[in-house]
């Protein structure tokens, strides 16, 4: 059994999106029903798919978007993150978001605020509890989601606010990647006196909502140092974050964890699982959520 675990992490790692086809391959079809391509902006003709656990009505939801450098990836190759968040009774929404080169900063994060706005509206009727949505996301998503949680404007442009938001969930997420010197980089972020909007970490006033920021100390694509200062930065602010840091985890195994092949070698599911329902029955209301902690947590074999 562990030759194989061993042998899917690789491929995983190596594989890339092909990886993430393997999981979905391995992903059970039962305890949850979908709806695939749901419009939620006809404008820019994008799509989400939702995953409802059976029998579960007003659950929170996790509104959920993938990694890729701003440039790449698809809702239909994260069938195993759907699955992971309704095996905890959470309704998931996968979402699509328009990609460089078609568009450039800060397009994708609007994209981002039109979805938490279209399940604030409709989410009820796949199960799902407006009033307890959640935004996580991986690598280039976790950037869209901090972004949502510290910066109300793009919700505020969609008709909506940062109150429709009851946490963020970062996984190996870029909060702090000044300066920009990558030539594809400054492109999607550009012009130069742009870049500072795209920096999370420069807009950390202790107003967002609760934050579960995670990491892998082997990271080598997004420093943890990303995660840290995020971390530190709303904590000094008196803001809520809690961040888990694994001192043998790297960049894909993070959200490849969750799938159920590889769920039981972490507890990262555990740690979304844990934070999601313990802010779903409570808002962040005065200075006595965690704030700021690093948990280091060892990574199995």
């Amino acid at each position: 059994m562990r030759s194989i675990l061993v042998f899917l992490i690789s491929a995983v790692l190596l594989a890339g999106c092909s990886g993430t086809q393997v999981l979905n391959n391995l992903t059970p079809e039962s305890g949850y029903k979908t709806a695939t391509n749901v419009i939620y902006s006809p404008g820019q003709d994008l799509r989400m798919d939702i995953y409802t656990p059976n029998g579960l009505q007003n659950a929170p939801v996790v509104l959920f978007f993938y990694g890729g450098r701003w440039s790449s990836g698809s809702k239909d190759e994260y069938k195993f993150v759907g699955e992971a968040l309704a095996s905890r009774g959470f309704v998931a929404a996968i979402a699509d978001y328009r990609l460089y080169p078609k568009v450039r900063f800060p397009a994708f994060v609007e994209d981002g605020a039109r979805a938490v706005k279209w399940l604030n509206g409709n989410v009820q009727q796949y199960g799902g509890n407006p009033q307890k949505i959640f935004v996580m996301g991986h690598s280039a998503g976790a950037h869209i989601a901090a972004l949502l949680s510290v910066r109300e404007i793009y919700l505020e442009k969609v008709g909506g606010s940062r109150s429709m938001l009851r946490g963020m969930i970062g996984l190996a997420g870029p909060y702090d990647f000044l300066p920009i010197t990558d030539p594809t980089l400054r492109d999607i972020f550009g012009p130069p006196e742009n870049f500072e909007y795209s920096q999370p970490v420069l807009f950390a006033e202790g107003d967002n909502p609760p934050m579960l920021l995670m990491h892998g100390e082997d990271d080598d694509t997004v420093w943890v140092k990303n995660t840290r200062n995020l971390a530190a930065a709303v904590s000094k602010a008196g803001g809520p974050v809690e961040t888990v840091i694994y001192p043998k985890m790297g960049h894909g195994r993070m959200v490849a964890s969750l799938s159920r092949p590889l769920r039981g070698q972490t507890d990262v599911i555990q740690h979304v699982a844990d934070f999601v329902t313990r802010w779903s029955d409570q808002r962040y209301v005065d200075s006595n959520a965690p704030t700021g902690g690093i948990e280091t947590v060892p990574l199995q074999p």
